[in-house]
């Protein structure tokens, strides 16, 4: 149920086309919550058949304009409703993690060139978050909005440092692991 109200945040922000809201997904959004251009435009109709949104009035109508849409208050309301709404943490879901447990009973022998992928995966996404925060946070940015913008992005930057710091750990435990010729357990 969340896209819908990714895409709510997104036009309060700013009013605009399915085409720029995709590209801020790009950009901004999907960084924590990613949706393809397709269901960006379908939820964009649901939105709008719903009555959370409209489409921007055009001063001069011209065949294939983009639509502009803006919330309107059912939009705004429901918004409001859901950011108050309780909601548990979702399990971990990530392949990695399943393949280092099945690397448990079938052996780790290709694991490393993996975690090596992704270690360095992470470390271009901890750079792009910390070049994010560099240009769009400068230190006289602090209004309400910016400090509760800047709270996700910190959130992204702990993340990738987290796995940064796992990542590193995991190489060494499966070239360990690897070099002495361990095997899978059975466990």
């Amino acid at each position: 149920m969340s896209l819908p109200h990714a895409i709510l945040t997104a036009l309060l922000e700013k009013p605009s086309s399915g085409l720029e809201l995709t590209r801020r997904f790009d950009k901004s959004i999907g960084y924590f919550w990613s949706a393809t251009h397709q269901q960006i435009y379908r939820e964009l109709g649901r939105l709008e058949e719903a009555g959370l949104i409209r489409e921007l009035p055009s001063a001069v109508p011209v065949r294939g304009q983009k639509k502009q849409y803006e919330v309107l208050s059912d939009g705004s309301a429901e918004l409001a409703r859901w950011v108050d709404e309780s909601q548990d943490p979702k399990p971990q879901r990530d392949a990695l993690l399943l393949r280092i447990r099945a690397a448990a009973v079938v052996g780790p022998q290709g694991l490393g060139p993996e975690l090596r992928r992704h270690l360095e995966l992470h470390r271009g996404q901890l750079a792009t978050y910390e070049a994010i925060e560099a240009k769009d946070f400068p230190p006289d940015r602090d209004t309400a909005e910016d400090r509760l913008r800047r709270l996700v992005l910190r959130g992204g930057i702990a993340l990738e440092t987290f796995w940064l710091s796992w990542l590193e750990e995991a190489l060494t435990e499966v070239e360990d692991l690897t070099r002495d010729g361990a095997g899978g357990s059975g466990t």
